[in-house]
């Protein structure tokens, strides 16, 4: 069975080009619209890998992200922060929250798949 991923993004063009690209890769891809959208998918579903955007509506990336790491039955799930926001002070703060990577927009889509299998392949 290939492994789940949550892609939160309320970009419609970001969720659709993600979701072609990861389910061509062999990943089962699910996907949120919002961050609180996200995290009823995350505790629901228990996706292996989560891509998450930090700014959405209903919650933030970095409240998401806080939320699960703050779950003790949620340890094993991966959390890859994509966003446009790349000051160094956001990065720090998204690794400091519990994100395991983290990477900006524009993105090369290779080494986003690339990343992905990192993660997957990594036990957390």
């Amino acid at each position: 069975m290939s492994a789940s991923v949550l892609i939160a993004d309320d970009e419609p063009n970001i969720l659709i080009s993600l979701e072609f690209l990861l389910k061509r890769a062999g990943y089962q891809v699910s996907l949120a619209r919002d961050g609180q959208e996200a995290l009823d998918a995350i505790f629901r579903d228990r996706p292996a890998l989560v891509l998450l955007d930090l700014m959405m509506p209903r919650k933030s990336g970095f409240e998401v992200c806080q939320a699960v790491r703050a779950d003790d039955t949620l340890g094993a799930t991966r959390i890859l922060m994509l966003t446009a926001k790349g000051r160094d002070t956001d990065v720090a703060k998204g690794l400091a929250l519990g994100a395991d990577a983290y990477m900006t927009k524009p993105f090369s889509t290779r080494e986003l798949v690339q990343k992905v299998a990192e993660m997957l392949a990594t036990p957390r």
